[in-house]
């Protein structure tokens, strides 16, 4: 498989961004220097003539910074009210950065029934085929002020199920996850030093969902196991995709350029079976 042939003709592409990317582990603030390049990364691709979703985590934090919370809220009123906070204060940022070179913005905000129900998905898909032929970039959030999935028990797994929901209804080619981990590993980094990334996984099996571990971020909540969940749906929908350390932002570049960095799922039915280290 060429990677690079494979991944630089995407031309419909759902990024998401976990927590921990795009905000300061300590504060829970946004990391603005981040989110101005990752913005600039978007225009390129844009200018590129590629369609581009951002799939964003972040309202909870940002609205539990605002509301200067030290801890995690616990209760589901506690982490709605920091979402309703969160979320228009997120969405400006977004805008500022965006208006900066003169690019219109989206804010849809979903829920499970968005994604599930097929009249409601019918008309989601309407509007972002509609925001696509407007050349508007959507940004997505689950609509977490309302929802109680993901908050309350965690079947979105910090927007990695949202964001592979997202790129089968809009018929992606490509789903980017980035978050706080280099990959998919044979076994825990942390607690095992002879674990190794594996590149490629062209196919999602019993062994690779048992490598699946869980998160260890006080403002994040999605873990392995959810990214592979994703990966399923995304895979079997027909879009390949990438999970990816989203420290160094500018990793986007180096996905699309076909370069060896993060894992790698090839949608279903493509290049062999089992996965490669």
């Amino acid at each position: 498989m060429d990677r690079k042939e494979r991944l630089r003709n995407k031309k419909r592409i759902v990024i998401k961004l976990g927590t921990t990317t795009i905000s300061y582990e300590e504060t829970g603030n946004i990391n603005l220097d981040k989110l101005e390049k990752f913005v600039r990364i978007l225009i390129n691709l844009h200018n590129q003539g590629k369609e581009v979703i951002v799939v964003s985590s972040g309202a909870v934090g940002v609205g539990r910074s605002a509301l200067g919370m030290k801890q995690r809220p616990d209760t589901l009123a506690e982490k709605q009210a920091c979402a309703a906070v969160g979320q228009g204060r997120l969405m400006m940022i977004y805008e500022k950065l965006f208006n900066e070179y003169s690019q219109l913005t989206a804010q849809i905000l979903l829920t499970k029934e968005s994604v599930t129900n097929e009249e409601c998905k019918r008309n989601a898909r309407q509007t972002f085929d509609e925001l696509f032929r407007m050349k508007v970039v959507p940004i997505v959030n689950e609509n977490d002020a309302i929802s109680v999935d993901e908050l309350a028990y965690g079947n979105f797994g910090d927007n990695d199920t949202l964001a592979a929901n997202v790129a089968e209804l809009v018929e992606a080619d490509l789903l980017i996850l980035l978050s706080d981990i280099e990959g998919m590993f044979t076994a825990d980094p942390k607690s095992n030093p002879d674990a190794s990334l594996i590149h490629t996984v062209t196919e999602i099996d019993e062994e690779l969902e048992e490598m699946a571990g869980g998160s260890t971020s006080d403002f994040g909540t999605g873990g392995m196991t959810t990214k592979v969940h994703a990966a399923k749906v995304a895979t079997e929908a027909g879009a390949d995709m990438v999970i990816a350390n989203g420290d160094d932002i500018y990793i986007i570049n180096e996905i699309m350029e076909g370069k060896m960095v993060g894992t790698l799922f090839l949608s279903s039915g493509k290049d062999g079976e089992g996965y490669d280290k």
